[in-house]
């Protein structure tokens, strides 16, 4: 059975101003140290919403969404490979930010913790 691993931080903000940042594609590159770009670059996560992410390394690669909870989670595969979690759940300081990652991928959490420093940042100071 294949294990996810996890990377969260508390972010003192409303759920709802954290994901405002993780599920609408223009913030993505504000956050994302992966992320230079997003095709659709204005459009909030549904079910089967697919397009491109320009990674770091420069080339476009093909994304769908592959599960939404609205105003709470949602998960995508990039290239056609099972990607990150997204989750965002009330806690009395604020909202925990969960990233999950495929086990395979675990260095992969590095980047996520620089993400959820940026996540706070952005959430926190407008």
């Amino acid at each position: 059975m294949a294990r996810e691993l996890t990377v969260d931080r508390i972010v003192a903000a409303p759920p709802e101003v954290v994901w405002s940042l993780v599920a609408h594609t223009r913030r993505w590159p504000d956050w994302g140290p992966s992320v230079r770009a997003v095709d659709p670059a204005d459009s909030e996560v549904t079910p089967g919403l697919t397009g491109r992410v320009r990674s770091v390394a420069g080339p476009w690669l093909a994304f769908r969404v592959t599960t939404v909870e609205p105003g709470r989670a949602w998960a995508w595969s990039v290239a056609g490979v099972p990607a990150t979690g997204h989750r965002v759940d009330p806690h009395p300081d604020g909202c925990r930010v969960t990233f999950t990652v495929p086990w395979w991928a675990a260095p992969y959490r590095l980047v996520c913790a620089a993400a959820l420093r940026r996540i706070e940042r952005l959430a926190t100071t407008g």
